[in-house]
């Protein structure tokens, strides 16, 4: 079989990066095409995935679209020589225009609601649309579900086990307690509106938090002098070692949040639009707790709350046993699904 993984986004990197290792493992070819953004193509190479980067996140509408029209036409090419049996990738932009012009099938793996104008276009384009079970939007098109979330690609128990030697090396000794907080960028397509914490909130976060911890920050915007020192340095393949080991996420990723979940840390999602995984990784499981910017103050309490919570880790642990047994290993789910389009019975 022969397979052409797209990558947007540096979590695409985690969601494929085991299918990848096994398609190839099993003798199949992996054509895998980036985009470089963030730290992406660094994943790519922390991983060993031999890739090519077609094109690069620019900061304008304008070069959006510019980079959109490059993507495509260097996609094509790509593919008209390599000569996929089907295309793969998450949000699918690029991958369902040239899986329609070649003929073969492209699959959009996607868990993000709220990016309508994009999933409006690609969703009747792909040969089909694999959402959790708790995607919440309608799915124009072939819509298949899954008992799963895109974080149990990567980071199910049976893939991946936080590393204390990891966290050793970096001066946090095994018995330090210390919080994880995400701040984003907002250029993502799907972010179009969205604002973020104010500066006054992640100084009132961390003050609140240095009383039980150390604070280590990971963000992708610049940080004022005082939060610069406290910003997560290791290599970004090392973060979901220091995420599994912390005490609590809090921040405005919810693919973090989905991430710290899914490995048994307390997360706070604190961002003025939902998702349908965490909104059920609070509702069904109460693993993540999910406010508004301005119920943020609520959620600083609820923190304060929990943090005093004798009992709460030991409540906490039977909560993520019964998700673990409810959903699926996301990645051995992709790799059946996809062999059941690419050789049908």
């Amino acid at each position: 079989m022969r397979i052409l993984v797209e990558i947007l986004h540096p979590a695409h990197v985690h969601f494929f990066r085991n299918a990848i290792a096994e398609w190839r493992a099993r003798g199949d070819e992996v054509l895998v095409l980036s985009r470089e953004k963030d730290v992406a193509n660094d994943l790519l190479e922390a991983y060993s995935i031999p890739y090519r980067s077609i094109s690069r996140l620019g900061s304008s509408k304008l070069s959006l679209i510019t980079e959109m029209v490059q993507r495509d036409a260097r996609m094509l090419w790509a593919a008209l020589r390599f000569k996929p049996d089907v295309l793969v990738g998450i949000m699918g932009v690029t991958i369902v225009q040239v899986g329609k012009i070649i003929g073969k099938p492209a699959i959009v793996f996607y868990d993000t609601e709220n990016a309508k104008v994009t999933n409006r276009f690609v969703y009747p384009l792909a040969h089909s649309v694999c959402t959790p079970e708790c995607y919440s939007a309608p799915v124009q098109g072939n819509h298949i579900t899954y008992p799963g979330y895109h974080e149990l690609a990567y980071l199910h128990p049976d893939r991946f086990e936080p590393d204390a030697g990891v966290v050793g090396r970096a001066g946090i000794d095994a018995s330090e307690e210390y919080f994880v907080l995400r701040f984003v960028s907002w250029q993502a397509s799907h972010d179009v509106g969205e604002r973020g914490f104010t500066l006054g909130l992640k100084r009132e976060l961390v003050a609140l938090l240095q009383e039980h911890g150390r604070v280590l920050i990971s963000s992708e915007q610049e940080l004022p002098a005082d939060l610069e020192e406290l910003r997560f340095s290791r290599p970004p393949a090392e973060m979901h070692h220091f995420l599994g080991r912390a005490k609590m996420l809090i921040g405005e990723s919810a693919t973090m949040a989905s991430e710290a979940a899914v490995m048994g840390v307390p997360a706070f999602y604190i961002a003025d639009t939902g998702r349908g995984y965490t909104d059920e990784l609070q509702e069904r499981y109460g693993l993540v707790w999910n406010f508004g910017l301005m119920d943020a103050p609520a959620a600083l309490t609820e923190v304060s709350r929990i943090l005093s919570e004798a009992s709460f880790s030991e409540q906490f642990a039977k909560k993520h046993a019964r998700m673990l047994e409810e959903r699926v290993d996301t990645t051995q789910w992709l790799m059946a699904y996809v062999d059941s389009v690419v050789a049908p019975g």
